[in-house]
């Protein structure tokens, strides 16, 4: 299904285009300078629809631990069960024989979430996180 298409002209400085070429090739032969361009507009427009607290959103939030730590299984559970409704799926990996790699997917108000991510990840015993975090609405969609 092809979209409509508006064409439009950009100056931009000779360093900032290059610096798009080179962004270009990274991304691969699929990618042309147009597609990089709306895929760095979608990734603004989803920033900027997450910074909004009452934002419908999923999100994923991978923690690494030692799972030998005082109960730290059993915090990160309650913390998880204290919000099931928000939390979608977890997926728990044993990564060798005393850490663990865990992946939270959760969705809803983007205040929430955030808040639920900063709990888990500030849970003593969690060695490392990160928290990677997108719209659902409308705006950020595109084609599959």
């Amino acid at each position: 299904m092809a979209e409509d298409l508006s064409r439009i002209s950009l100056a931009i400085p000779t360093d900032l285009l290059q610096g798009l070429d080179e962004l270009t090739e990274r991304r691969g032969i699929q990618k042309n300078r147009s597609e990089v361009i709306r895929d760095l507009i979608r990734d603004a427009l989803v920033d900027e629809t997450v910074a909004d607290p009452d934002a419908e959103v999923m999100g994923t939030l991978t923690i690494v631990f030692n799972h030998h730590a005082n109960d730290l299984q059993e915090r990160l559970d309650e913390i998880q069960h204290a919000h099931f409704q928000e939390i979608v799926a977890t997926t728990h990996v044993h990564a060798d024989a005393h850490n663990c790699l865990e992946v939270i997917i959760m969705r809803g108000k983007s205040a929430q979430i955030q808040e639920i991510a900063d709990r888990l990840l500030g849970t003593k015993g969690v060695r490392h996180g990160e928290f990677v975090i997108t719209s659902i609405e409308e705006t950020a969609q595109h084609e599959h």
